[in-house]
């Protein structure tokens, strides 16, 4: 059987369990002493009737006038009997007897006290010197069903007792349990990047070192996450300069050389030098998209931030492939205007690399929605899923370095939205779509 995985539902359990044979324990000890204590009194009973009984019979068997007459005592009225008696003497004749005794069920007894048969409990007492004797009896159905109506009442009271107890068991530990609930809502409504320590001055005893333990656990990870992104930072920002004058010796030695095959090469490490410059520039955004922060105390309009980055592609090759689409009012928004230029300019290059040649549509809606839209074979499915991956390629990458799309996810997921990607695009065969709200206090639903 497997065992049930809710912690409330084992102890539940396991609670109700032990109250329940502790209360039919008890229950049944209770039985066993009323019963004892219930035989005591009836024998008692028994004997103090049948020594009563044996002081009138004597009288009555003394005064007669003749001897060996069998005598039966006649009810008044119709009741139940539950003690019938004989009167004999030595030899066993029978001088008086009750209404519904039946001499076949009383056996010859040697000594006085009690007897007990499988269907009777005897009492036997002997007078004038053992000449007269009286045995009276007394049925044991009768006493079983005192037993039966004693159990009775002990069950059911517990009928209602055991299930009240297990519902206060469940509400207990609920209400027991509930500072292990609001710690796991702490932690579920943290995003992956929320490493601040919990609060555990409210936890309870039991739980606060859980708490610390946890926060412990935080720290460290947060210097680790630090001093990673600290190493990417540095490595990106040291590897510029020698980078810039690596490309400036090639750019030199090819404009002095005469010959085609060395002139080839520098162009070759031209374009590798060029490469490990964009990546360390994607790996300086991603630090900053993972360690700075991305809001503002106040809000400011998006359109400059994107005109900005309209008038730097504007000097590229591609420039005429990009088509702008602002509004015509300020959008205000919270989030930092270097997060917005590279969520943007990363969006706008990933479309301009994968476009294959066709336009590139920029789109910021008034309520803070910006989308990039660029043509091309549709992707597929299991494809677009990992897209906003580190170091994930696109088909037709070219000299990307996959971080990109990795870059403003992170942005997405550390302002408190999302980026949505789909492929492809609404009403086509082919083409690239990718969406985020850029004003986090706005509605999350994307545009259509």
């Amino acid at each position: 059987m497997k065992r049930p995985a809710s912690l409330r539902l084992r102890s539940a359990l396991a609670l109700s369990l032990a109250v329940t044979l502790v209360w039919a324990a008890a229950a049944a000890i209770t039985w066993q002493l009323l019963l004892r204590e219930m035989n005591e009194v009836f024998d008692s009973a028994l004997q103090e009737t049948g020594q009563r009984i044996l002081q009138l019979a004597v009288i009555d068997v003394l005064g007669r006038d003749e001897e060996g007459i069998t005598q039966h005592v006649t009810a008044l009225d119709q009741h139940e009997e539950y003690f019938t008696y004989l009167v004999r003497d030595p030899q066993g004749r029978v001088l008086l007897a009750s209404h519904r005794a039946d001499p076949a069920q009383f056996p010859v007894l040697d000594q006085p006290g009690f007897h007990q048969t499988e269907g009777f409990r005897f009492y036997q007492e002997a007078a004038v010197r053992g000449s007269i004797i009286l045995t009276i009896a007394e049925p044991m159905a009768h006493r079983h069903e005192v037993a039966g109506e004693v159990a009775l009442a002990l069950a059911l009271p517990l009928g209602l007792v055991i299930p009240l107890s297990l519902v206060g068991i469940a509400y207990g530990l609920g209400y027991g349990l509930r500072p292990l609930g609001v710690l796991r809502q702490q932690l579920a409504r943290r995003n992956a990047n929320d490493l601040s320590a919990l609060r555990t001055e409210t936890l309870p005893e039991e739980l606060r070192p859980i708490g610390e333990t946890v926060n412990q656990l935080f720290l460290r990870l947060g210097k680790a996450f630090d001093a990673e992104r600290s190493f990417a930072s540095n490595a990106a920002h040291e590897l510029r300069t020698p980078l810039a004058g690596a490309i400036a010796q090639i750019q030199r030695l090819r404009g002095q050389t005469r010959e085609t095959d060395t002139a080839a090469r520098a162009d070759e490490i031209e374009a590798v030098l060029k490469r490990l410059t964009r990546l360390a520039e994607r790996l300086m955004q991603l630090a900053r998209a993972e360690g700075a922060r991305l809001m503002t105390d106040r809000p400011q309009d998006l359109r400059p931030v994107l005109q900005l980055v309209a008038q730097d592609f504007s000097r590229g090759v591609d420039q005429g492939r990009i088509e702008w689409s602002l509004p015509p009012d300020a959008v205000l928004s919270d989030l930092d205007p270097d997060a917005v230029a590279i969520v943007t300019r990363n969006l706008v290059e990933n479309a301009l690399r994968h476009g294959g040649g066709g336009p590139v549509r920029v789109n910021l809606a008034p309520d803070g929605w910006l989308k990039v839209e660029n043509d091309g074979p549709a992707v597929p499915p299991d494809v677009l899923a990992s897209l906003s991956g580190r170091f994930v390629r696109g088909t037709g990458a070219g000299s990307g370095s996959g971080l990109g799309l990795a870059i403003v996810r992170t942005i997405a997921e550390r302002s408190g939205t999302t980026l949505t990607l789909a492929s492809p695009l609404p009403g086509q065969a082919g083409g690239f779509s990718a969406t985020i709200q850029l004003c986090p206090e706005q509605t999350h639903t994307p545009p259509p």
